[in-house]
């Protein structure tokens, strides 16, 4: 079952019932879903594997703990680093970081990196050659020249 964004536009306490309503009926049915959502925490609660794409290509791919507690790709750290904390000391002792700069075009994106323009770890090759998908650990994979050897 396929569920694009099922939560985005709903009050905390509902988008908690829905999610425990979801996995009470995959439970109870042996579902499999494509879970769909710019929230990555809610992602990492619904699933065993997750995929982080940016402008339509996996630049992420592992089991849903791996990708949420030791990121590689700089899209995927900063979609964590994104995801607010309720405790304010915690929150402040978090990394920050910023995104400069402009995206490409999502309509016709040139075969490179997608996210060098953006990326604070941009090289030479990024804006050059799309980076292939690699295993970094064993089921986790990573399209970034940063972990590439050449």
């Amino acid at each position: 079952m396929v569920l694009d964004e099922p939560t985005s536009s709903l009050d905390v306490s509902v988008q908690a019932q829905i999610l425990e309503l979801l996995r009470e009926l995959q439970r109870k049915f042996n579902l499999t879903y494509m879970f769909i959502s710019h929230d990555i925490s809610v992602v990492k609660y619904m699933s065993t594997r997750m995929a982080v794409m940016h402008l339509g290509k996996v630049v992420e791919i592992g089991p849903s703990s791996d990708v949420f507690e030791n990121p590689y790709h700089p899209y995927s750290k900063f979609l964590l680093v994104a995801v607010p904390i309720p405790d304010p000391r915690i929150a402040r002792s978090k990394t920050k970081i910023t995104i400069k700069g402009e995206p490409l075009s999502p309509i016709n994106p040139p075969p490179v990196c997608r996210f060098h323009p953006r990326c604070p770890y941009a090289m030479d090759i990024c804006g050059r050659q799309e980076p292939p998908l690699v295993e970094v650990e064993s089921e986790h994979s990573v399209a970034c020249w940063l972990y590439i050897k050449k």
